[in-house]
This record gives structure tokens, C-alpha cells and sequence, in this order.
């Protein structure tokens, strides 16, 4: 157990500072991290023995990473691999898509390209993207910046027909930039755009240059429909990873030097999204929002993980995950593992898993059980639903429903046997419900169907 004190004047008694120096230097030093070469297979590795973990409950993860549909799984320590496998007839020299968690990349060369003075991320967006490139008036259009690129507050209409449009016509005024969070893809995706207009490169030859020729990485950006989607082989996004944990360097090679964007892409980046950086999700804050959805949640967005991680998170699970505190990294690269295009809960049944490694470790008991979701059914529904994945557990549940602005629109409690949710006084939609058993909560997705 570490014991912090805080100190409120300016002397010491000496009994607390030798204290205090003791505690310090006793602390146990974090391994120096391992980088594997440029070129090659080449990867040292750490026996999963070393680290105390059972075999059975690698297994147990392995379990659950295949029948989730998972295509490649890299978990390193130290830099080294500990656990590599690949599923479902994927190889390590094969490629995969990383969905949203590719942002991170976006994030990281737009760091690269202000370090070298091309552009600033205080720039408004029209230097780079030209005058008109949304539908707003000049004036709107004009205060968006790269940074408000950056961390989803353009203040565009992320509800339009299409999420990924890049036309003008598709970014349409919805609030001020820098007042709305809101997980909008399309004026992400003309970041890259800016970009090549700023570095004269186009993203693939910007990466190559900046970022591949000095980590070993491999994959590339392809352009479908609106977006341009990163492939790249497992080990790619573990290297990736392993730079992040080392804060933009490749061993003793700064590839990103500017230490302040770096802290600010992995921080807070407004105050309506405690847990979003510059397209990084931050773990371990007060709150946190999700797409398509104006809440704002209490709590961590995976729960079960240390408050430390930070995440590349994309649809059907693509995750590259950086903990500091663990000098570790891991990456998941698969299929439909959860229809959201950011699956928190896949990615904090991952992290349940990993927890229990160590032989020594056990389940938190909690009321709602570890490894179970509280299901909704049915879902889409019409005029009720039920709740079911209490564990046996009887104890009045209180739930709250909201709409999708965020509106409380019904709120109440049941006991687990033989009850339902009636539906009967809400609209057809979208809404989000938030059950609470002690101090326990949990939210799910459900769809109301027209009568």
C-alpha cells in the first residue's frame, strides 16, 4: 500500500522526511522498457510464469477472446511479449483494419506536423480546408479549429443522414465550436486533409517518413467511402503502443519531441468530455460521454481497468490499450465483438480476464456478477421490457431511462423475479437505461418500437 501526504507548510519534521525518503527509495523501480528491432520477427518475449499467471486462466481469456471473434491478441510487459495468438485463421503477417482506433495515429502525425511548424492546432480550420468547406456562415465556419478537430467539439451536426459525409453539405451548424462534445466522424477524417494541405505530404507518405521508417511499424491508410481506414499487421499496432507508452519515442528516438501536445492528447482535452483527449479515450475520470448520445455517465468507461489506460477504441472491437502504471500494452484486432463503433463493454470484459492472470488473484464480489451484462429483453421491444442477469440476487433494482438528448424520461424500481419495464407512455426511439443495485450501475441500449 502507498501512502501519499500532503504537506501544509513549508518545514518538515525530520522523522517525516526521513520517512518520507525511505518510502520513496524503496518504491520499486519500473523495468526499463525493451524495443524490438526495425526489421524482422524478432521479439523478446517474457514467460507468462515469470509474471505468476496461471495457465488455465490464460486459457480462460484465450476462451473468451475466440469465441468473441477475435482475430489477434498481443499483450506485452516491459515492451516484451508475454501473450500472442491469433484466432479464427488470422496470422501475424496478416493485415487488419483498426476502425476508430486509428484516430490515434491522426492524432499523433498532427503532433508531428505542428512540432515541425506547418501548422498550429489554435489554426482555424478554413486555413488548411479552404473557406466553405461546411455549410455554416462564414463566421461559424471560421472559429473551428484543428483543435476542436481534435476533440470532437466542432460544433457540427453529428445527427446528419450520414455520420461520414465530407461534403459541405453533410456539416451542417449544430452549436459554437468548443460548447458540444459530440463523436463525429467526418470532421475527424478532414484532419488528414489538413494535413497534406499543410505538410504538402499525403497522409500515407507523411506517415512513412515521420513515423514507419523509425519504429518498424508497417500498414497504410485506404480510403473507403468517406474515410480513410489504417491497416496494419497485430504486431504493428503493439509497436505503436509501445511508442505511446514511451510518450513519442522509439527507444532513444523522439518521433513525437513536443512533450506539451503529447501531455495535452492524452489529458482532458474540454470540460464536456472528461474522457477524451485529442481522439484518445482516457480512463479513470469523474465521467464520461458516449457516441450518438449527449449523457454525460458518472464513472470510468472501463471500470475494471486501471485509471491510468489510455485508448485507441474502434467498431467490432479494435483496441490498442496503454497502461503506464503496468509498463504494458495490448492490442485486440477482430470481428463484430459489439455492434457500438465504441465498444467499452468488449473491451472491459477483456479487462476482467486480465485481472484474474495472477494466480493470487480474485473476483471483486459485487451485486451485480462479474462476468455477467445485465441483458435487456426483448430488444428492439414494443410495449415492456424485462431485465434478466441478476445472479440470483433479490434486492430492489432502480432504474432510470433516458432519451437520446439525455432527458430523464422514466424512472422507478422492480425486483428481479417475474417483473417488467412498461414502455407503454414512451415514444418510439432510441434510449439508454441506467440500473443501479446498491452502489452498482450499470447502462444498456434498448430500442422502443412503434405500437
Amino acid at each position: 500500500m502507498l501512502l501519499c501526504f500532503r504537506f501544509q507548510n513549508r518545514t518538515m519534521k525530520p522523522t517525516l522526511l526521513i520517512t518520507f525518503l525511505l518510502c520513496f527509495y524503496l518504491l520499486p523501480a519500473k523495468a526499463q522498457l525493451y524495443f524490438p528491432p526495425l526489421s524482422g520477427q524478432q521479439w523478446d518475449t517474457l514467460s507468462p510464469a515469470s509474471q505468476a499467471w496461471c495457465p488455465e486462466r490464460i486459457d480462460s481469456l484465450y476462451q473468451h477472446l475466440e469465441s468473441s471473434n477475435t482475430k489477434a491478441f498481443i499483450l506485452l510487459k516491459d515492451g516484451k511479449i508475454v501473450l500472442e495468438k491469433y484466432f479464427n485463421g488470422h496470422s501475424a503477417n496478416l493485415p487488419w483494419y483498426w476502425a476508430s482506433a486509428g484516430k490515434t495515429l491522426t492524432a499523433f502525425l498532427t503532433g508531428i506536423a505542428q512540432q515541425e511548424n506547418f501548422l498550429s492546432i489554435e489554426d482555424s480550420s478554413s486555413k488548411y480546408l479552404g473557406k466553405g468547406w461546411t455549410s455554416c456562415t462564414e463566421a461559424q465556419e471560421g472559429k473551428i479549429k484543428i483543435r476542436n478537430q481534435l476533440n470532437m467539439t466542432t460544433g457540427l451536426n453529428d445527427a446528419v443522414a450520414n455520420n461520414d459525409c465530407t461534403f459541405d453539405t453533410c456539416l451542417q451548424y449544430q452549436a459554437e465550436a468548443g460548447i458540444r462534445w459530440a463523436y463525429h466522424n467526418a470532421p475527424y477524417t478532414l484532419l488528414d486533409s489538413a494535413i497534406k494541405v499543410a505538410t504538402g505530404r499525403t497522409l500515407n507518405q507523411y506517415l512513412n517518413q515521420k513515423v514507419k521508417v523509425l519504429t518498424g511499424i508497417d500498414g497504410f491508410f485506404l480510403k473507403q467511402d468517406f474515410n480513410n481506414v489504417f491497416y496494419s499487421t497485430a504486431r504493428s499496432m503493439a509497436r505503436f503502443g509501445l511508442m505511446i507508452l514511451n510518450r513519442g519515442k522509439w527507444n532513444s528516438t523522439p518521433v513525437l519531441s513536443d512533450t506539451t501536445y503529447f501531455n495535452e492528447m492524452v489529458s482532458p482535452s474540454q470540460f464536456l468530455n472528461l474522457s477524451y483527449g485529442y481522439l484518445w479515450w482516457l480512463n479513470g475520470k469523474p465521467s464520461f460521454m458516449a457516441p450518438t448520445s449527449q449523457l454525460v455517465f458518472p464513472g470510468s468507461y472501463n471500470p475494471d481497468a486501471p485509471a491510468d489506460m489510455i485508448s485507441g477504441i474502434g467498431k467490432n472491437g479494435q483496441f490498442v490499450k496503454v497502461i503506464p502504471s503496468l509498463n504494458m500494452v495490448w492490442i485486440r484486432m477482430g470481428e463484430s465483438a459489439g455492434t457500438n463503433s465504441v465498444p467499452f463493454t468488449v473491451s472491459n470484459d477483456i479487462w476482467k480476464k486480465i485481472k484474474l492472470l495472477n494466480c493470487n488473484a480474485t473476483a471483486l464480489k459485487n451485486n451485480f456478477p462479474s462476468e455477467q451484462k445485465i441483458q435487456i429483453i426483448p430488444n428492439p421491444a414494443t410495449s415492456h421490457i424485462c431485465l434478466s442477469g441478476f445472479g440470483g440476487n433479490t434486492e430492489e433494482i432502480q432504474y432510470s431511462i433516458f432519451n437520446q438528448t439525455g432527458a430523464l424520461v422514466k424512472s422507478g424500481s422492480i425486483r428481479p423475479a417475474n417483473e417488467y419495464v412498461d414502455l407503454a407512455d414512451l415514444p418510439s426511439g432510441h434510449y439508454i437505461i441506467r440500473v443501479q443495485m446498491g452502489d452498482q450501475q450499470q447502462y444498456s441500449r434498448f430500442i422502443r418500437l412503434p405500437d
